[in-house]
């Protein structure tokens, strides 16, 4: 079933970019920008913007802190 999904996107006309960086340097780059987005965020709580901000950056945060964990040093 994997297999099968992975040549399917293999054969898309338009190939998906990755979620995340393939080595550390550009994840540790990435991350710290996503961290500087929630504290500005987490700056502007009182207004409507600032709280949507702050929820999309933390999720953002989690996902690249796990997927920055798994690549090699």
């Amino acid at each position: 079933m994997v297999a099968s999904l992975r040549e399917s996107m293999r054969s898309c006309s338009l190939p998906l970019l990755p979620f995340f960086a393939g080595n550390r340097r550009d994840g540790a780059r990435l991350l710290s920008s996503a961290l500087v987005f929630l504290s500005i965020g987490l700056t502007q709580l009182d207004h409507q913007w600032g709280r949507i901000l702050s929820v999309v950056a933390s999720m953002i945060c989690i996902y690249w802190g796990f997927a920055y964990r798994r690549l090699e040093r």
